[in-house]
């Protein structure tokens, strides 16, 4: 049997800096409670800001996509993520909403220039084996985003809001040591062959694909910023509520990992489809659990709801063979986005009728999404990355 190819070392080094740019962009919502009481955030003005971020860091990636393909990617790829590092270490010194709000802005704006370049580039270099490779890239972020809520909530419970600048040191050096290693990276497109005008002929499987990770990412932000408002009022620490969301998310990044390797197998729209199906269940049932439980079937149901998302990537890259940043930013950024959106109405029907039941019914929104998956074309990832080819990447 021949051996598989392993992966270019640029995939690595592009999860590395994913690692370090979800990371910070995840700084925000551990420390809701505290904000809260600082700022006087209702819980819809606190979702406010997870929408003006999400719009930020992910609708904007819709005009940093083509970029990439036209222009030179590199830049984005090493600005983008120093950028949102620096500004979202911040967040603590906020003294006004708008203040808050303006560094969400300038921090997802950076994160914005990054993503789409970045999973261009893992694209290119996935070759036969583009599942784990996008798989591999997309656990880096999850890591780093799981992990930030574990590593800022506790610094800000023992040194307060006004010690986060000090945190962006780690982060940029850890930059620093992944881009000095960066080759060199043309544009993803042809001159005037590149942007959402080359689109249109996948127009229908693209929306579908839209369409899935807007529920999945409704689901999985509300989930996100509501979990350590209902621990914090259940008792639980600031640390402890942060630790448990980061938990939740680890255990949706190992999803993802697994997700990526399972479509190269079986194929993107059955792994999109069960996965979306199995995770239901255990979401609807973890807002009636006593805390415990409830962190613990949270993480279930996040393993299974987040393993779609390398799927996603890929799946639509190997329908849409063209314009691979701006595909990117459609999955990664627009989409993500407009489900980002709709946090603010999480927030305010939870104001209301309160967060266990809200967060209940939130739970069969990833239903809609797998049937959302079965009008997609039955392509195996195998045969989709038969079109392969150069990297076009220069080592060096």
């Amino acid at each position: 049997m021949p051996r598989r190819p392993s992966l270019d070392p640029t995939v690595y080094r592009m999860a590395s800096a994913h690692f370090v740019a979800d990371a910070y962009s995840n700084l925000y919502v551990p420390l809701v409670p505290t904000l809260i009481a600082r700022l006087g955030l209702s819980l819809a003005g606190a979702g406010t800001m997870v929408m003006i971020y999400q719009i930020a860091t992910s609708v904007a990636q819709m005009a940093f996509g083509p970029i990439a393909d036209r222009w030179h990617p590199r830049v984005l790829l090493v600005v983008g993520p120093l950028l949102s590092v620096a500004v979202l270490s911040l967040i603590g010194l906020a003294w006004t909403p708008t203040s808050l709000a303006a560094c969400l802005v300038i921090g997802g704006l950076g994160s914005a220039a990054f993503h789409p370049a970045a999973a261009a580039v893992v694209n290119r270099l996935g070759g036969l084996r583009g599942g784990l490779a996008m798989a591999v890239h997309i656990t880096g972020g999850s890591i780093g985003y799981s992990l930030g809520p574990m590593m800022f909530a506790p610094y800000v419970d023992r040194f307060g809001l006004g010690a986060t600048p000090w945190l962006a040191i780690p982060g940029l050096l850890l930059l620093g040591a992944v881009f000095t290693r960066l080759p060199p990276v043309p544009p993803f497109g042809q001159k005037g062959q590149s942007g959402f005008r080359l689109l249109r002929p996948y127009a229908k499987p693209l929306f579908l694909l839209y369409a899935i990770v807007v529920l999945r990412t409704l689901t999985a932000l509300g989930f996100a910023t509501f979990m350590p408002v209902l621990l914090t009022r259940r008792g639980w620490s600031v640390g402890a509520a942060g630790v448990a969301v980061s938990a939740y998310l680890f255990f949706g990044s190992v999803g993802g990992f697994v997700g990526g390797p399972l479509a190269d197998r079986f194929g993107a729209r059955r792994i999109i489809a069960v996965s979306l199906i199995a995770a239901a269940p255990f979401l609807a049932i973890a807002p009636s659990l006593p805390t415990g439980w409830f962190v613990l079937v949270m993480a279930v149901g996040g393993l299974f709801l987040q393993s779609t998302l390398p799927v996603n990537v890929t799946f639509a890259h190997q329908v849409a063979p063209v314009s691979a940043a701006t595909v990117s930013s459609l999955m990664l950024g627009v989409a993500w986005g407009t489900g980002g959106l709709t946090v603010p109405v999480v927030g305010a029907l939870a104001d209301r009728f309160g967060i266990e039941p809200v967060l209940t019914c939130l739970a069969f929104v990833p239903l809609a999404g797998a049937a959302c998956a079965w009008p997609l074309p039955r392509h195996s990832a195998h045969q989709a990355s038969n079109r392969g080819g150069a990297s076009g990447i220069v080592e060096g």
